[in-house]
């Protein structure tokens, strides 16, 4: 039966951690799935979280740790002495230790591997901190299986026993010369069925082997994965030496990470927040683009301001502001969404720029000619024809215009490096304002005659 973590449970538990209820804790929280119990010391102040942590086994611990919010999980650990968090690491995958050291100051990480009592283990993570958290070798861990060309099968079934006991999950046999060079891998469906003295080079497959290598960036990782369908991959140096993996709950994080990213920029919001963070820190990340939305509106209101007379003589021209606004602002924001899209999936969608601005501007036309069809007859209702031939015009103006911006931005962001989501939030929303209100104006004072 699936948990649901409710009010009522949380006021139980806290009276139960008051009264050292250790048999009620371990019979209700204890039990249940990591990612549940993760969920409740997610919303347990850092005693009481602690309290409940330390009763866990150490397998369980790990993965807990693994599962806390980001933020929660650096309070807890802010909490634990060097020798506590040492021993949390041991019981981490090396990728995972290594990610959670990476948040320490250098003072502490070299704390906390002094008191690490597993030298290998200690090993790996050093290694794995050696390498930018956005590239590959970033990204793997150091368990893994691997056999070597010149084995038997009946010793490989004996190496890779020992070898599991360091590897959660065993996803592919990886296959390695006496050097340590990537060759191949290996079936383990293959392994079994093998007679015992059949030698692994007699089984492997060496051909078309996908693999990364270190310094490859994360966003490389996650194409590959993707477009092969694998749940993990193998990762070479630069001598193509086997050095680790990258499993697929990995890349799911790098994809929801980017997600997040993504759709913050497109909201307005410049550096990753969550609902847990501090007043300041979310202004901070809100305000730049707020400012930049503002600055826009009162360029828009100078606009509006200048073109006063012609509002005054016809005021039947104000009536239609928000809708030339809402309209270049949609239409610039969708048409930016699909080429970031297209860029974010290098699927070539489009072949070319020119071929991508071709191809927006044909939609922009046919839906400028649908939609300014039908505001024609919704203005000359208002007022009467002149108003609608403003309107319309306007509108087909300012729908091509923002059709082809919104392709042009995200392009040329991507051109300098720029993420280009930032296209698809207030900036291209903000300038098809201004824009669209010129064109407007300039539209009404010429039929008008103002």
């Amino acid at each position: 039966m699936r948990f649901e973590l409710n009010k009522e449970f949380l006021e139980k538990l806290r009276e139960k951690i008051a009264a050292g209820d250790t048999a009620w804790i371990s019979e209700h929280v204890l039990e249940l799935h990591y990612a549940d119990i993760a969920e409740i010391l997610d919303r347990l102040n850092n005693d009481e979280a602690k309290y409940i942590y330390f009763q866990m086994e150490e397998e369980v611990q790990a993965d807990v740790l693994m599962e806390l919010d980001e933020d929660i999980r650096d309070r807890f650990l802010a909490s634990l002495s060097s020798k506590e968090i040492a021993d949390q690491l041991e019981n981490l995958d090396s990728d995972d230790a290594a990610d959670i050291l990476g948040e320490l100051s250098e003072e502490k990480i070299q704390e906390v591997i002094s008191q690490m009592e597993d030298d290998e283990a200690a090993e790996d993570i050093v290694d794995l901190l050696n390498y930018d958290e956005d590239t590959a070798g970033g990204l793997m861990q150091k368990e893994f299986i691997r056999a070597k060309l010149d084995w038997p099968v009946n010793r490989c079934l004996v190496e890779l026993r020992r070898q599991a006991e360091d590897v959660e999950k065993v996803y592919t046999i990886y296959v390695v010369d006496d050097l340590n060079k990537l060759v191949g891998v290996l079936s383990l469906k293959r392994l079994l069925f093998a007679s015992p003295k059949t030698k692994i080079v007699d089984l492997y497959q060496g051909k078309n082997i996908i693999y990364m290598k270190t310094n490859d960036s994360s966003e490389e990782v996650v194409k590959i994965m993707e477009k092969y369908d694998l749940v993990s991959i193998p990762v070479v140096d630069l001598q193509n030496k086997l050095v680790g993996r990258i499993t697929l709950d990995d890349v799911v994080d790098i994809i929801k990470e980017e997600a997040d990213k993504d759709f913050q920029l497109a909201s307005g919001i410049s550096e990753r927040i969550e609902s847990t963070f501090s007043v300041w820190r979310i202004t901070r990340a809100r305000i730049p683009w707020l400012f930049i939305a503002m600055l826009g509106g009162i360029v828009g209101a100078q606009v509006i301001s200048t073109f006063k007379g012609g509002i005054t003589q016809v005021p039947a021209l104000a009536f239609f502001i928000p809708l030339i606004t809402a309209m270049g602002g949609n239409v610039g924001v969708q048409s930016s969404a699909i080429v970031v899209q297209s860029l974010a999936k290098d699927n070539g969608l489009f072949d070319s720029i020119l071929q991508k601005l071709l191809k927006e501007a044909l939609v922009a036309l046919v839906n400028g000619l649908i939609l300014s069809a039908f505001i024609y007859g919704i203005a000359y209702y208002f007022e009467n024809a002149t108003l609608g031939m403003v309107v319309s015009i306007s509108l087909f103006c300012v729908i091509i215009f923002a059709a082809i911006f919104g392709t042009m931005i995200p392009l040329v962001l991507n051109h300098y490096k720029i993420d280009p989501a930032l296209a698809t939030g207030p900036f291209v929303t903000t300038l098809n304002d201004i824009v669209g209100l010129f064109i407007y104006f300039t539209v009404g004072m010429l039929l008008y005659h103002i």
